[in-house]
């Protein structure tokens, strides 16, 4: 059987006899010696101790790149701030984006000229509509009405808007109401 001395962390793939090798290394665990057990765990120690050390020295470096970072006047704030600016203008140079907002941008001019369309048609309809016999009969009936109630309220030759007419309609009906008023009582029955 061949041994390898290479390290933990290969840079090609694995391949179907290390698999196999693998295979017989947790098969074979209960035939290590007493020798080989101690050598496991003494390497198994060390490299728990490296990787203490490089926690540590990461903490160290992270603390002095804090401490750079504040001298310059870094914040957490300004740094969010410029990694969001940047990722706006990354997102709006994209490709995606720009396809999106000519979409968006065609689609709402479609959408507005046919609005223009639509409220085009119903103008002409309305026109259609006011021009029509049966809106003239009753737009002359609406006339004949106003008229009929000015000179019942006001009097023959009372002219005035249709507000003026419900608005002395209104005073007229309101002087015809009986009152509370005691004003004279020698009147009034006892």
């Amino acid at each position: 059987m061949e041994t390898r001395q290479q390290g933990l962390l290969d840079s090609e793939p694995l391949r179907e006899a290390d698999e196999d090798l693998a295979s017989e290394v947790n098969l074979n665990i209960s035939i290590l010696t007493e020798e080989e057990r101690e050598e496991i765990q003494q390497e198994l120690a060390r490299l728990e101790e490296e990787i203490n050390t490089l926690k540590q020295v990461l903490s160290s470096k992270e603390k002095q790149h804090l401490d750079l970072k504040m001298k310059l006047g870094i914040t957490p704030l300004s740094e969010f701030r410029t990694n969001f600016t940047r990722g706006w203008y990354d997102m709006q140079t994209s490709t995606a984006y720009k396809k999106t907002s000519e979409t968006l941008s065609t689609a709402g001019q479609k959408t507005s000229a046919a609005f223009n369309t639509l409220g085009t048609a119903i103008s002409r309809k309305f026109g259609d509509m006011r021009n029509s016999p049966s809106f003239r009969s009753f737009e002359e009936k609406v006339e004949n009405t106003v008229s009929n109630i000015k000179t019942k309220v006001g009097g023959p030759g009372t002219g005035g808007s249709f507000e003026e007419v419900l608005s002395s309609a209104a005073h007229a009906s309101s002087q015809d109401t009986p009152t509370n008023n005691l004003t004279d009582t020698s009147e009034m029955p006892c």
